[in-house]
């Protein structure tokens, strides 16, 4: 893999007198934190999983919370297509036939993401306070008393009600599960532990579609109420499995408890498994970065994401995940009701959805395997585009008689074919890219912030969709394909020029490549020594060092 730009870029000459002043040990931090970090740069996937099985085990357990999350929220948009659902709560057409109302589907579904906003704000300022751990079993106690309100709920009114609730706790989830997956593991996992969490959506959607599949046409409450029953199997046991888990070694550096954060360390990994692996090292790799942030912005606030280079890592996390929600994702969500409107009938759109949600998880698979070797730019980018292609052809057969077989099943295809992309690129890399971006100090609440701009973002799909595809307002059905066609296109245009490649950085190397504003098409290429200024009597000699290794780590990944 060949670096066409060969610019190196380092401390400042200001950052370093503030890491000196910070640290009386400054030199041994940073003689040990370049040892730690030379190692993680150099670790191949297999040697990391030796290394951190426990971190990944723990990840895995956290991210658990989104299954739940997944399968509890398809619920909603698919049981628009339930006929029981809809006579129970829905309206009669003028053909007999019952229906929820654009509006009320609006509002079901856009229900969650209220509660949500104001989960995360909560989060932000939470997560930060009592640590990731008392705040992931918080939220788990509450979504298992707000179920009963959706369990039980007499109508369509309570049943918002009841899903305002539940999106408080779920908002939590949706960003500690990838933040807490890219502080515990090293740089060759990040990737593949931060992407899970986008597996998880899948295999709780894919959960909740079985089950659909199952009870869905029952004539009776139960087609509703079992599936919303089910939501009580997660809660619980993620929650006695989360209570033994090691905090984040990272929000213990944070906080100044540097003897606590080597005890969880350890309990992270098999120290035995790698020769080279030191946890005081690894400590002062993350002592190191977090004076380095402090050096550059003291303020944790949600203000200060908005200021200095934060701005623009704000803006890269809220776009990356704006993209989900107007890339024509939303056609995945509502895939049910979508393929319904499109002609298919109602057992073989559940047929069809439940297929969707299985080649998805097949997609996150295959992006294991490519985001090692292509990186998260490239696949974003490349899937944008592949995804505004198959769109405009959905669109197209939209066009042709709703009674056509042949056009619905095409329209079918089309979307399983749309899955499979979106789940091998853009869903998976925007945790990656995400998770990754912030600054460490600042990381909670730019996901904060990232996940609410995708909340606004998917309540404004959530208003327009419903409309789109309802016979009783647009009508539009698989047209809808040219709408998300045109949004997408303008999202893999902001991609193009504006998303950089956190491939193989250290978190203190993405801090000086946005300090030293490098654009996003030279991120890459720019080599990065976070350990000497220009002005060193070592510059020379460390930045050709550091650049060699990152360069070298970055190639022999490549090559495995």
């Amino acid at each position: 893999m060949s670096r066409r730009n060969s610019s190196v870029v380092a401390v400042d000459v200001d950052q370093q007198r503030k890491l000196s002043v910070a640290m009386p040990d400054h030199k041994q931090v940073a003689h040990d934190a370049s040892k730690a970090t030379e190692m993680e740069q150099k670790m191949s996937l297999r040697e990391g999983i030796r290394l951190y099985p426990k971190a990944v085990a723990w990840s895995v357990l956290l991210s658990t919370a989104i299954i739940m999350e997944g399968f509890d929220k398809v619920l909603i948009n698919s049981l628009f297509a339930a006929p029981a659902f809809k006579k129970r709560y829905g309206s009669q057409l003028p053909s007999g036939d019952w229906e929820i109302t654009a509006a009320w589907q609006s509002g079901l579904t856009n229900g969650a993401f209220v509660g949500e906003f104001f989960g995360l704000l909560l989060n932000g300022y939470i997560a930060d306070r009592f640590g990731y751990r008392k705040t992931m079993m918080g939220a788990l106690f509450a979504v298992n008393l707000f179920i009963f309100i959706v369990f039980f709920a007499q109508n369509i009114e309570m049943l918002l009600v009841g899903l305002i609730c539940c999106g408080i706790p779920w908002g939590v989830f949706q960003t500690l599960t990838c933040t807490y997956a890219a502080e515990v593991t090293p740089v060759p996992l990040r990737p593949i532990l931060t992407t899970y969490v986008n597996l998880c959506w899948v295999m709780g959607q894919f959960l909740a579609s079985g089950v659909l599949k199952g009870v869905a046409l029952r004539p009776d409450q139960w087609a509703y109420r079992i599936p919303y029953a089910l939501q009580w199997l997660w809660p619980t046991p993620i929650l006695i499995g989360i209570y033994f888990a090691p905090e984040s070694p990272w929000w213990l550096v944070r906080k100044g408890r540097d003897e606590a954060a080597k005890f969880m360390l350890n309990r992270l990994t098999s120290a035995d498994k790698h020769p080279d692996f030191n946890a005081d090292e690894t400590i002062a790799m993350m002592r190191h970065t977090n004076e380095l942030e402090k050096a550059v912005s003291e303020g944790t606030s949600y203000v200060d994401c908005f200021r200095g280079t934060d701005l623009r890592r704000t803006e890269i996390a809220c776009m990356t995940w704006f993209t989900q929600a107007f890339c024509g994702a939303a056609l995945i969500g509502n895939s049910t009701y979508f393929f319904v409107q499109a002609g298919l009938d109602e057992s073989n759109s559940f047929s069809m959805s439940l297929g969707q949600y299985a080649i998805g998880a097949v997609g996150v698979f295959i992006a294991w395997t490519l985001i090692p070797r292509v990186g998260r730019r490239t696949l974003y980018v490349c899937g944008d585009l592949a995804m505004v292609a198959i769109l405009v052809v959905i669109g197209a057969c939209g066009t042709i008689n709703r009674g056509n077989t042949g056009a619905q099943w095409a329209i079918g295809a089309l979307l399983l074919t749309f899955a499979c992309v979106y789940n091998i690129t853009v869903g998976p890399v925007c945790y990656a890219i995400v998770a990754e971006i912030p600054s460490t100090r600042l990381r909670q609440k730019t996901v904060v912030l990232a996940r609410n701009f995708y909340n606004v973002a998917s309540c404004i799909g959530n208003v327009l969709t419903p409309r789109m595809l309802n016979p009783g307002a647009w009508n539009w059905g698989a047209k809808t394909g040219f709408f998300y066609a045109g949004t997408c296109f303008l999202c893999f245009v902001w991609a193009f020029f504006r998303l950089p490649e956190p491939k193989g950085r250290t978190y203190a190397e993405l801090d000086i490549l946005f300090e030293k504003k490098v654009s996003a098409r030279h991120f890459a290429s720019t080599a990065v020594d976070s350990f000497h200024t220009e002005g060193d009597s070592g510059s020379d000699y460390g930045m050709e060092k550091g650049a060699r290794t990152h360069l070298e780590a970055v190639n022999s990944r490549d090559m495995a």
